[in-house]
């Protein structure tokens, strides 16, 4: 299981630069506001969604100050309804609790079977604020490191555009 230290690991051996800031636990954005965090930069939101059957899950990740209108996403992805997932489909399939969701959890998913929605609006160089899969912590990256991550993991990735 990917936790904080091992998602250390792996950045030092894909010798991918990023900055660590380790805070009380957050749960949400404004907590995240609270402890200073979005003065660093910008992080992402994170929402771990399933369909209408709930045989497809999707992670979607944009920046906080966006607005997800899970109807226009549904169409976006071509998806029946979409739904907020349990935290016990959050630790089944990334092995996250809530407050931890990150697109790291997807290095958590064996079966690859979690589709990483991402923000094709983000510039590349963009640095990212993320949590480790632990919600006391903060890193920021590239997104396009993070990007190649999620990729060469093998979850499949979809472009939307967030308005």
């Amino acid at each position: 299981m990917f936790n904080k230290k091992k998602i250390y690991k792996l950045l030092k051996n894909n010798n991918i630069q990023y900055d660590v800031i380790e805070h009380n636990p957050v749960f949400t954005i404004e907590d995240m506001k609270n402890e200073r965090l979005l003065e660093k930069g910008s992080v992402l939101k994170n929402l771990f969604l399933r369909n209408a059957k709930g045989n497809q899950h999707y992670l979607v990740s944009t920046l906080e100050d966006k607005k997800i209108d899970l109807k226009i996403l549904k169409e976006l992805i071509n998806s029946s309804r979409l739904s907020f997932a349990s935290p016990e489909r959050l630790e089944k399939f990334l092995k996250l609790k809530p407050g931890s969701v990150s697109p790291l959890g997807l290095l958590n998913n064996e079966d690859k079977s979690v589709i990483l929605i991402l923000d094709e609006t983000i510039n590349s160089d963009t640095n990212v604020g993320i949590h480790p899969n632990d919600n006391t912590a903060t890193i920021w990256i590239k997104y396009k490191d993070l990007i190649n991550l999620i990729k060469d993991h093998g979850n499949q990735i979809k472009f939307v555009s967030f308005n």
